[in-house]
Formats: C-alpha cells, sequence, structure tokens
C-alpha cells in the first residue's frame, strides 16, 4: 500500500499483480507479464507506478494509470525476493536468490551496479534514513550493512562475473546459529540437530530442552551410536522453518505411542511399570501451567482447592507425574 493509502496492490503464485482501491473497495485491472511467482511489491507515494520483483529473474516497473509495463530489468540469474527504492522512486535496490544486490536507475534501466554479494540469498532489505547504507536480510542469521554512497551506475552488458562494488559490509549484528538438519531416534523421545556452524546437539521432546552440546561432531556417526533396536510409532513432526525446533502434534496421531514406562526411562526401576501415552503426557506437561488447568466447574461447586484435579478418587495437581517443561516453552494452538 502506498503511505497515504489510496492503492494497495499484491502479487501471490498466480504471478499476476492485483489492483485495489481501498476507499471504494473496487478490483481494479489486474497486471499481466510475470512469468513466474511476484515477490516483493513496492509503490511510489501517489500511487501511480509500481515495481515488482519475481522468481522469473526479472525487475518490472509498471504505470498503473496505463495497467501496463513501462520497463523491464534483467540483472539477475535467480529469482528477485527483495526490493528497496530511494525517496524520489529513481533507484531500486534488488536482491534475492543469486545473493546479489543491484542498484539500477529506473529512469534508464540499463544503468546499473553491481553493490554487494551476500553469503546466502536475500530476504530483506530496508533503505537507511540518510540513504547512505542498505540493511540486508539473509537466509543466514547476520544483518548486514552495506555502504551505497554514490555509486557509479554504469551502462554495459550485464556480466556475471563482475566484481562487486563493496567487498565487506560495514556492519554485522550477528545472530545465533541456525538448525538446518535434524534427525529423530528411534525411541522418538530425543533429537539430534546440526546446525550452521556444524555443530551437534542432543535434545529431549519430553522435557522440551536441550540436553547435551556435542560439539563439531561427525554428525551421521552420532545417529549410528544412539540407534536403539526398539519401535515407537510416530507421534509428532518436526519443521525447522524458523531455524529452531518445532514440534507438531496433530490429532489423533500424537496419542499413537503407547509404551512401557520403565523402557522410555520415566518409571522407577522397581514397582509397577504401567502403559503410557507419550503424546498425552507431553500436552499435560504443557497446559500445566495454563489457567484454566487450576480450576474446573466441580471444584468451584465444591469449593475444593483449585490447585488440584480430581482423578480416579484422588486429588493431584495439573501436568503429569513424570516430568516437566520449562515455563518460558511456547506453544502454539492451530
Amino acid at each position: 500500500m502506498n503511505p497515504p493509502g489510496t492503492v494497495i496492490v499484491s502479487g501471490s503464485t498466480e504471478k499476476v499483480i492485483r489492483v485495489w482501491d481501498p476507499r471504494t473497495c473496487q478490483k481494479m485491472p489486474k497486471l499481466k507479464g510475470h512469468t513466474d511467482n511476484v515477490k516483493a511489491l513496492l509503490l511510489n507515494r501517489d500511487g501511480t507506478q509500481c515495481i515488482s520483483g519475481s522468481s522469473d529473474g526479472t525487475i518490472r516497473l509498471w504505470s498503473l494509470g496505463q495497467q501496463r509495463c513501462v520497463s523491464t530489468i534483467r540483472v539477475h540469474t535467480e529469482g528477485v525476493w527483495a526490493l528497496q527504492v530511494n525517496e524520489t522512486f529513481t533507484s531500486v535496490f534488488s536482491g534475492g536468490r543469486d545473493r546479489k544486490i543491484f542498484m539500477s536507475d529506473l529512469r534508464n534501466p540499463d544503468n546499473r551496479v553491481l553493490l554487494c554479494e551476500e553469503a546466502a540469498p536475500v530476504l530483506k532489505m530496508m533503505l537507511c534514513n540518510d540513504t547512505n547504507s542498505l540493511w540486508v536480510a539473509t537466509t543466514d542469521s547476520c544483518i548486514k550493512n552495506w555502504p551505497i554512497s554514490n555509486p557509479t551506475l554504469q551502462a554495459d552488458d550485464y556480466d556475471i562475473d563482475r566484481v562487486p562494488l563493496y567487498q565487506k559490509p560495514q556492519g554485522v549484528i550477528k545472530g545465533n546459529p541456525s538448525i538446518r538438519h535434524y534427525c529423530v531416534l528411534n525411541d522418538k523421545h530425543h533429537i539430534l540437530t546440526k546446525d550452521t556452524a556444524n555443530c551437534v546437539a542432543l535434545w529431549d521432546v519430553l522435557n522440551a530442552r536441550k540436553l547435551e552440546d556435542l560439539g563439531e561432531v561427525d554428525y551421521e556417526a552420532e545417529v549410528k551410536k544412539r540407534f536403539k533396536v526398539v519401535y515407537v510409532p510416530n507421534w509428532f513432526s518436526v519443521d525447522l522453518k524458523t531455524g529452531m525446533l518445532c514440534i507438531h502434534l496433530e490429532d489423533p496421531d500424537c496419542f499413537a505411542a503407547w509404551v512401557s514406562a520403565k523402557e522410555s526411562g520415566l518409571g522407577p526401576p522397581d514397582g509397577p511399570d504401567p502403559k503410557i501415552n507419550l503424546g498425552g503426557l507431553l500436552l499435560q506437561a504443557l497446559l500445566e501451567n495454563w489457567p484454566p488447568t487450576y480450576t474446573s466447574e466441580e471444584d468451584n461447586e465444591n469449593g475444593g482447592n483449585p490447585n488440584s484435579l480430581a482423578m480416579n478418587g484422588e486429588r493431584q495437581k495439573p501436568g503429569n507425574l513424570y516430568f516437566s517443561v520449562p515455563d518460558h516453552t511456547p506453544v502454539v494452538f492451530g
């Protein structure tokens, strides 16, 4: 949306740009020209021009009044994922899958310069208020600040081997390494991970915490070393989209794993050996500090202690009898 809020544009996997007037809720004719997903969009202040970046590797300048593409910039060898424009809407900064960041002149698209090259695909860019530097975020965990003051734009044939104008950023905000590889061990209780710093770690799913940092060791060898002759049904799934371990519990699969308390290491070595449900116990632990867990209609009616629950005629605290998870463990219901 442009700053005054008179025009909204959107792009998607449809390969077109849709345009709306939010004042009248009217949908305007869509803009066609890209041959792949539209990944980035920018509008000028008065809402008459739009810049788009696409997975087809092109940057297009559109006239919303004429409802057509007025120029196409081809400087990237792969998809364009991020765009940033200066205040006068005369220069555009672009980055994407090829890791290169270009500055192009919108008035003369043949004039462009390769500012820098990142170590990972570019996801987002932000121009500083003084327009002398550009903050860049990539799929890496570091955010870098690149100088861009007074670059010389050249009109020449695009050469993928040209040297970037700047070799090093002038500032770096370092982030933690992100997890890129994982292996759920066959006990369905522990996970081995490997991050971008090549460090291997062992995690406990039930206790929602890291058990051990193993350092830079052979990841595959650690997986083989921790193999156990045991079968436990799959009861959770894992994704690494955030760079961290995210455990997904889906009904009814999360209740599929019934195991022996002793064999799982949760029960005492002496005494009874009940069957326990791993997914059910984890849910009880995650909801242990959830306020509604501390009260029930029966407790309120009978004047009972709200800090305990009734089960089989006995009173017990919320959670389970085997373990708890850290209080700061985030839980998202979808």
